[in-house]
């Protein structure tokens, strides 16, 4: 996706090997114009899976997902990093370790929301070594409903993730694909 690569180019910032910082536009500071167009080409991607559901995990995943959500007239679940006063009974729960923040966050969704026929299309910001994915993924298959695919809007290829959640039988389609941070710049798979 040309508009989201020349924004990588223009705006991420490499802070070392395995990170890469995008927060002037996906992961802090978001570009309406630029969500905008990530959601319709998930949308695009996805039109003939029959999507009943878009979920992500809060809440750099929330952009994408909600204007993936809006192109396809789905609703669209995040699941909860921290505790809800109001999300106690009838909850999904998942341990999913964080490759960015090196810390492990059980991550919840309401019962209520998900249903054995639902068809779910995965949204997340960044695809490393898979975590994410794994445990939103263990949500739905834990109602019976279907993972229908894993939209990524970076991936980085030179780390697991994308290679693990094929071999475990998922569709991956990732809108960006790096593949390397070293020595400072940022590399795209399709450049080698």
């Amino acid at each position: 996706m040309k508009l989201l690569r020349d924004k990588v180019m223009a705006e991420g910032i490499v802070l070392g090997d395995n990170v890469l910082k995008v927060d002037s536009f996906l992961n802090h500071q978001m570009d309406p114009v630029l969500m905008r167009e990530v959601g319709g080409e998930f949308a695009r991607r996805f039109a003939e899976e029959g999507v009943t559901k878009v979920l992500t995990i809060e809440s750099s995943g929330i952009a994408p997902a909600i204007m993936t959500s809006l192109e396809l007239g789905v609703p669209m679940i995040f699941a909860r990093k921290h505790k809800s006063l109001t999300l106690r009974d009838d909850i999904l729960v998942e341990k999913v370790y964080s490759f960015t923040k090196q810390e492990t966050n059980e991550i919840t969704v309401s019962k209520k929301f998900l249903h054995p026929e639902d068809r779910v299309l995965i949204i997340d910001d960044f695809l490393a070594n898979g975590e994410a994915a794994f445990g939103l993924a263990r949500i739905v298959e834990q109602v019976g409903a279907s993972v229908v695919g894993i939209g990524i809007v970076i991936e980085k290829s030179f780390q697991p993730g994308a290679s693990r959640l094929q071999e475990a039988g998922y569709r991956v389609d990732s809108l960006v694909r790096i593949a390397s941070l070293e020595n400072g710049a940022v590399s795209f798979v399709e450049e080698l």
